[in-house]
């Protein structure tokens, strides 16, 4: 994108802050003997809501505001995270996706996203993007419930072709506060990507603004990755503006699916818990509007309140 700063250069002013703050944060950074520095963003640090949003502000290389509000769910108060960009393209394909597979033979297994992608570029979106990135640091936050040592540094260093000293990892586990904020904030992300899969020109969505539940936090990362995948495909609502008409928006969202109502425990479970297994097609926000610049303005799909309370235990 003609114009851009680097994106891994913005994003390491916010893991400055959250390094900074990490007391009143409830997170912990340390280097590694290579020189790489792992910030504990909900492992074995507590993290919690503020660290949430920091942590989606790193992914998304602060090109998107990120909040939350009070909202219902089921008749009773539910916090709800709320993100919102002009660069979609960028902020949510080329930096907050997941979508650099870590897994290791020492039994290290994680999900990479953040602008650390841009570095490497080897994935679709960057190529329809039109967009890849330089620079001297390297920001991966990395979704694991194990922190990360020297030879997942290395191997980031290697491929993003940085010093060690210039990879910076962010981790938490899914089931963590931090990690629940996060992925709440991937509705947007899910419906521009999905406009993608279908063939959708990315750099024609303008602005991206979405919304969904924050589910609730557990130390169990089976029913974490249940519930915060339930949270966006059934409580996911999201409102894009684009410069281009398409007869394709209604399958952008998860309604579409032919397993749709099925919590995603069972989605899982269905696939033993491989999570390459489970078709890209099937994560979706639950509700889209989208908005076509003097053109008309679609809303498709429906949250599922009763299955998202059932999900996050409402007694």
């Amino acid at each position: 994108m003609p114009g851009m700063e680097s994106i891994n250069r913005t994003a390491i002013e916010l893991v400055d802050e959250a390094l900074d703050f990490a007391g009143e944060l409830d997170v912990a950074g340390y280097e590694l003997d290579n020189g790489a520095t792992v910030i504990d963003f909900g492992v074995d640090a507590t993290g919690g809501v503020e660290a949430g949003l920091l942590l989606t502000e790193i992914q998304t290389a602060g090109l998107a505001s990120v909040n939350t509000r009070l909202g219902e769910l089921a008749g009773a108060p539910r916090e709800y995270v709320e993100l919102s960009t002009d660069h979609p393209a960028v902020a949510l394909l080329c930096a907050q996706k997941a979508g650099w597979e870590l897994t290791f033979e020492d039994g290290f297994d994680g999900l990479g996203s953040g602008p650390a992608r841009a570095l490497v570029g080897q994935e679709t979106e960057f190529e329809r993007v039109g967009y890849y990135d330089e620079a001297e640091f390297a920001t991966l936050a990395v979704e694991s419930a194990t922190l990360p040592d020297e030879t997942v540094a290395e191997h980031v260093a290697d491929l993003a072709e940085v010093d060690p000293e210039g990879v910076f990892l962010p981790t938490y586990a899914t089931g963590s506060m931090a990690g629940s904020v996060a992925t709440a904030a991937r509705a947007a992300e899910l419906a521009v990507f999905r406009l993608l899969e279908v063939g959708y020109e990315p750099t024609d969505v303008l602005h991206a603004a979405g919304s969904a539940p924050v589910a609730p936090a557990t130390h169990d990362e089976a029913l974490a990755m249940g519930r915060t995948n339930d949270a966006l495909a059934y409580g996911g609502r999201v409102h894009l503006q684009v410069a281009r008409d398409d007869d394709r928006f209604d399958q952008i969202v998860s309604t579409v699916r032919e397993d749709y109502g099925t919590p995603f425990v069972e989605v899982f479970d269905d696939a033993e818990w491989d999570f390459y297994a489970v078709p890209e097609s099937v994560f979706a926000p639950a509700q889209v509007t989208v908005d076509v610049v003097d053109g008309p303005v679609y809303t498709v799909g429906e949250t599922d309140e009763a299955l998202l309370a059932d999900s996050f235990g409402y007694r």
